[in-house]
């Protein structure tokens, strides 16, 4: 028999899945209460309140993409297989954890919890970015300003991911990967 999951978990859970679905202004602390199935102290208790529960969801997921990129970075030794593999476990994300991805990449944090960082600067972003820089420096990309570079990098794909999270895109986005990668790889490589 497993184990109950923990309240805090499931307080994140609900959370994560009423903020995506309505937006964080249109989420109640009621609602998280009831999605969860635990007590209103229970959220007070472990967050504090609603935004405590929008911090600790952002700290999770962005803690979660970090641990991704890091494993990248081990698994991959070239700046652009680097970012290639982030690429694709992007895409593979947004197929399996749809919500994560959508807190992560369509939420506007700062909205609801300004005293976290942009997402673009958050680490996992950071590495992305110092990836980026690394490849300009080695020879592997292009001799263009780092921004210009990582935005031709992951601007393409994060659209496709908003896309794929608005419905516009039917198909699952891995389909897309291929062919996305090679487009950048003709405007990025040497």
């Amino acid at each position: 028999m497993s184990s109950p999951e923990p309240i805090d978990c499931r307080i994140l859970a609900a959370a994560l899945d009423l903020f995506v679905e309505n937006g964080y202004h249109n989420v109640s602390i009621h609602e998280i209460q009831k999605r969860a199935q635990v007590s209103i102290g229970s959220i007070y208790n472990h967050f504090g309140g609603k935004e405590g529960v929008a911090q600790a969801l952002y700290k999770h997921i962005f803690n979660e993409i970090d641990e991704l990129v890091d494993a990248v970075i081990l698994e991959y030794p070239t700046p652009w297989q680097q970012c290639e593999a982030i690429i694709n476990q992007l895409f593979g994300y947004t197929e399996t954890h749809r919500n994560i991805i959508a807190f992560a990449f369509h939420a506007k944090h700062t909205e609801f919890i300004p005293q976290q960082p942009l997402a673009c600067h958050s680490a996992p972003f950071i590495k992305v970015r110092q990836i980026v820089q690394q490849g300009i420096t080695t020879g592997d990309f292009g001799a263009l300003d780092p921004w210009v570079v990582t935005a031709s990098l992951f601007g393409g794909a994060i659209r496709m991911i908003q896309l794929r999270l608005d419905g516009m895109i039917e198909r699952p986005l891995p389909e897309y990967a291929p062919q996305l990668l090679q487009t950048i790889r003709t405007g990025i490589l040497t």
